[in-house]
């Protein structure tokens, strides 16, 4: 049997991330083959990963990145089952290390499969699961491109969101960190009404009529009172149109054009834990 090293054992954790004491039973158990002993320490988040497969992993860190020269972007969740693990900084720096990686990827399933630290993003979360054991995995996988995009992480790294703006003007920096911070803070159905689903649209006009039924109104009435409440639904669900939070006397939109009159907001993405 190969004598273990403190030195080796640490190579490994550093490697993994593993505790040293499974880094350590996973060398014996190798016989000091690295390769092996990460091995072993993967077969073991398996065996988790399969217990735990139907464990809700509603707590994690939302993360958005945002490239050099700011035309791309990326939020992604990672997802765990407590706010303990959600909380430690390994899980926080890996969370951002995938984020970092995922901007090179325009699938959620190219990503998984791509090489992280020698093996795939989805063996890392399975060793991950072993080490940590609670279930870890990769929950929103959203991509943005504009001509300049912003992000903004809310505090504790719950909610993460990109906005894509039609053109890099001077300030566009803080245009696009207040509207995505809109985003985050007032969860947006849609852009504008144009984006807004069809079926959404549908029921929400049912359930306006259902309401005025139940307060007597006429039927002949119905139409035309809903059309008034879906435009009220549109000013309160889509970003262009909501009330901008830091000041409620304009739109999100008309903030926009209040620093150039040729600025729009062409998308956003949101990401949210729970």
């Amino acid at each position: 049997m190969a004598k273990i090293t403190a030195a080796e054992v640490n190579k490994l954790r550093k490697m993994t991330g593993a505790g040293m004491m499974d880094c350590k039973k996973a060398l014996v158990e190798a016989d000091g083959d690295f390769e092996k002993a990460i091995e072993v320490l993967r077969k073991k988040g398996q065996k988790v990963a399969a217990k735990r497969a139907d464990r809700e992993s509603s707590e994690g860190a939302a993360i958005a990145k945002v490239n050099s020269d700011d035309t791309k972007g990326v939020v992604i969740s990672l997802n765990c089952e407590t706010d303990f693990v959600a909380k430690n900084d390994d899980f926080i720096t890996l969370a951002n290390e995938l984020a970092d990686l995922a901007m090179g990827f325009e699938s959620k399933e190219d990503f998984l499969a791509a090489e992280f630290k020698g093996i795939t993003v989805q063996d890392k979360l399975i060793e991950q699961t072993g080490v940590i054991g609670e279930k870890i995995e990769i929950g929103g996988f959203k991509r943005l491109s504009a001509p300049f995009v912003g992000s903004y992480i809310h505090a504790g790294n719950k909610i993460a969101t990109l906005v894509g703006l039609s053109a890099a003007v001077n300030g566009a920096d803080t245009v696009a960190k207040d509207v995505a911070m809109q985003a985050a803070a007032m969860n947006p159905v849609a852009l504008n009404e144009e984006g807004v689903d069809q079926s959404v649209i549908d029921k929400e006009i049912e359930i306006a009529k259902d309401l005025l039924r139940q307060e007597g109104k006429p039927e002949e009435m119905l139409d035309n009172i809903a059309k008034g409440k879906l435009k009220r639904f549109f000013k309160d669900n889509t970003l262009v149109n909501q009330d901008f939070i830091k000041d409620s006397k304009q739109s999100v939109a008309q903030y926009v054009k209040s620093v150039d009159s040729s600025l729009e907001i062409t998308g956003f993405q949101r990401v949210a834990l729970g």
